[in-house]
């Protein structure tokens, strides 16, 4: 395990994401702080903070230590900022924004490097997010059909049915904010990681339409093996937020999936969104 001198780093599981100490995002860090912090990202592909009270610009600030912030393509962000996307499900909402396995707007040409979430309000039990480590998921698979996804490019759509449906309650909040528009965009269905160079699956349920050259029938047998074995259990982790939490994930080697248990409840989230590399 690495050592660590700045901060304290506790895996929470044997697959991926591990809890962060010793570091207060309201505060200007040092530049060792930081690129430990980036480090554990890089170790455990989703990293957890608790107990931070940064009002949303000290969030930002922090985030700006990791990458460029980019607007959501779908939804306005706050008045503070455009950067700053809310992420809400109000008590009589039942549908939970991103509420599949996902890794974000991979139907963007360069899909974001990472996602920062910050808990404001939770309900009193539920709302955990899952996540799930696809370099893993990769380095399971035989010989034969990594040889045979070798190659392959996936189309992502942002109108496929599932996660279009995730996205209902928070466009009818947005009004005349949100933006709702077709997006796609080809990328490798295995994607080598630009500062590990380790390779990972690049595919979702949530977003992979079919494979190029493919038909959505002839796409769809390799396509759902793969998003069934992407997200065994052995391969994930789970996350239960405190108001306060925050949560910084790895969106080129991990996926999450936000579970929709908590009807009857309010959740606010605020998201960062972080540039990234085209996929290679």
């Amino acid at each position: 395990m690495r050592n660590y001198k700045h901060i304290e780093v506790r895996p929470i599981a044997g697959a991926l994401g591990a809890e962060i100490g010793g570091v207060d995002m309201a505060r200007d860090l040092d530049a060792e702080v930081v690129s430990e912090v980036r480090q554990a990202l890089l170790d455990h592909l989703v990293i957890f903070l608790r107990e931070q009270k940064a009002t949303p610009l000290q969030q930002l600030a922090f985030a700006k230590k990791f990458g460029e912030p980019i607007e959501y393509p779908q939804l306005k962000g706050l008045p503070e900022s455009q950067f700053i996307t809310p992420v809400v499900k109000l008590e009589h909402e039942r549908n939970n924004f991103g509420g599949i396995w996902h890794s974000d707007t991979t139907y963007l040409p360069t899909p974001p490097m990472g996602s920062m979430l910050l808990a404001r309000e939770i309900p009193p039990y539920g709302g955990d997010t899952m996540f799930a480590n696809q370099y893993l998921a990769y380095e399971e698979l035989s010989d034969g059909l990594k040889q045979t996804l070798d190659g392959l490019i996936g189309v992502s759509s942002s109108a496929k049915a599932d996660v279009s449906k995730t996205r209902e309650d928070a466009l009818k909040q947005a009004g005349d904010r949100a933006t709702p528009k077709v997006l796609e965009a080809e990328h490798p269905l295995v994607r080598t990681h630009p500062e590990t160079g380790r390779k990972a699956l690049y595919t979702s349920v949530a977003h992979t339409a079919h494979i190029k050259g493919w038909t959505e029938t002839e796409s769809l047998a390799l396509l759902e093996f793969l998003w069934a074995h992407q997200v065994k259990p052995e391969f994930t982790c789970r996350f239960s937020w405190r108001v306060g939490s925050l949560a910084f994930w790895d969106n080129r080697c991990a996926m999450h999936n936000p579970i929709n248990d908590y009807h009857g409840f309010r959740r606010i989230m605020h998201r960062i969104t972080l540039a990234g590399d085209k996929p290679r």
